[in-house]
């Protein structure tokens, strides 16, 4: 459960009901001060900022497929996530209770046993198909007493076996309970019990100005190191090195390589946000020059999406319309006479846009009177909704404006998997037609590569 020590003076509200899982029960009590998200996100503010972001991670990982659960053989009872107060290392249990401000040497020896160190490792084949081991390392934090750790997504993606380090050299094999990829979280679990978790703080109380501390493991060799900065900015819509559009906060807290995955405190010792991304003039982490721009996920966002995690594998209720798309450039809709907006690739003949009337080629301008002119555009539209959801298209179908209703399936990791074996498989046919010089698709966009929705 979420813990607040003042949850006896609040009543219980909608979000806050427990959640059964077998084996555990995951107990919800955390009450917050102010209402919190409910139903459909909210829009934010402000154009979408696109920058060349790198991943605060050291090592090269490959994509992989979506995180399923992994939890068989680890020892079970009940898991609770703490918020609020905790007996620390060092300073009283009275002083940490969200209102009374810390120094960074009370927040470091408090947490700094809650952070860990994490190592991934990740096999892939060369270009003469003979497979080839590589490392990866990055940052997590324990949230709850019997082993649930937090990190990044990209930390974990396409790892074939992952271990977990502490400060005091304790080490774990540790397995991938789930993950979401468009929000870059994962949750993984260690065969441990007794450790110190974290206090989940609230993001949005947090204020431009405000200091904030991180620690985590810079270059995967600086270990359990601190940094210390302010909060910059708030709700930055910042485009990923993936592609993906995130809600961020900015802060100038030293991130490097390694940090990824680690907690970013606020002064009362409570975790505000995960440290994920850094500013960067070069696609490299080795050649980032660009400093004081860092970038944390708000705490508040994947709050509700761990809780399913631990519970499902996966985070329920997510829409999911079973196409691939990618962009249509102004340039090129200009030069091949085409809208501008979301071309689709392929389409799950199986799911709720085949069902629609979506078919391969056609550009989705729009939804729901919102204009579509990215496949970003489009993931960023299709957060505001939940599975059973629904919406209608404007397509443009060779030049012929359409309506279509569409109602959202949900989005699962097998709907996933799927999905993504038959991109593969349409990819692997492109190529043979390509070289055999015929296709059945005008595709004037060879380079760029398609999104999942």
């Amino acid at each position: 459960m979420y813990y607040n020590s003042n949850n006896d003076s609040h009543s219980q509200e909608p979000w806050d009901r427990p959640i059964e899982t077998t084996g555990r029960s995951l107990d919800n009590e955390y009450v917050p001060d102010e209402p919190g998200h409910s139903g459909k996100k909210k829009g934010r503010g402000g154009k979408t900022v696109a920058l060349c972001l790198v991943c605060a991670l050291v090592g090269g990982l490959v994509g992989g497929v979506g995180a399923t659960a992994a939890t068989g053989g680890l020892s079970g009872g009940t898991t609770t996530i703490y918020e609020g107060e905790r007996a620390p290392t060092v300073v009283n249990v009275a002083q940490v209770n969200g209102k009374t401000l810390l120094t960074g040497p009370e927040i470091y020896a408090s947490f700094v046993g809650s952070t860990v160190g994490i190592t991934t490792e990740v096999v892939t084949t060369n270009s003469w198909g003979q497979p080839v081991s590589a490392a990866a390392a990055g940052s997590g934090f324990v949230i709850t007493n019997d082993g649930y750790i937090l990190t990044n997504y990209h930390v974990i993606d396409g790892a074939q076996s992952i271990k977990v380090a502490f400060v005091d050299g304790t080490t774990y094999d540790a397995v991938l309970v789930g993950g979401e990829e468009e929000n870059d979280i994962a949750v993984l679990k260690i065969d441990a019990t007794g450790l110190t978790p974290v206090i989940i703080g609230d993001s949005d109380n947090i204020k431009v100005g405000e200091q904030v501390v991180a620690i985590g493991n810079p270059l995967g060799e600086l270990t359990y190191s601190m940094t210390q900065g302010i909060i910059s900015a708030k709700d930055r819509s910042i485009t990923m090195q993936n592609g993906e559009v995130m809600n961020m906060l900015q802060t100038d807290t030293a991130i490097n390589s390694g940090n990824s995955g680690g907690p970013l405190f606020d002064m009362y010792g409570q975790v505000i946000g995960i440290t994920s991304a850094k500013l960067s003039s070069s696609s490299s982490t080795s050649e980032a020059t660009i400093e004081g721009l860092g970038f944390a996920i708000p705490i508040n966002d994947i709050k509700d999406m761990v809780q399913d995690i631990i519970a499902h594998g996966y985070v329920t209720g997510k829409a999911y319309m079973g196409i691939t798309v990618t962009t249509v450039p102004e340039s090129d809709a200009q030069r091949y006479g085409m809208s501008q907006g979301a071309l689709v690739k392929s389409v799950d003949e199986s799911s709720c846009a085949a069902k629609a009337g979506l078919q391969k080629g056609d550009i989705i301008t729009a939804i729901d009177g919102t204009t579509v002119l990215s496949s970003a555009e489009l993931v960023e539209a299709k957060k505001e909704y939940k599975a059973g959801d629904t919406a209608t298209l404007e397509v443009d179908r060779s030049g012929e404006k359409l309506t279509l209703t569409l109602t959202f399936d949900e989005d699962t990791p097998e709907r996933r998997a799927a999905q993504e074996a038959a991109q593969e498989e349409e990819a692997q046919q492109e190529q043979q037609q390509s070289q055999q010089g015929s296709s059945d698709f005008f595709w004037p966009f060879g380079g760029l590569s398609p999104w999942f929705y």
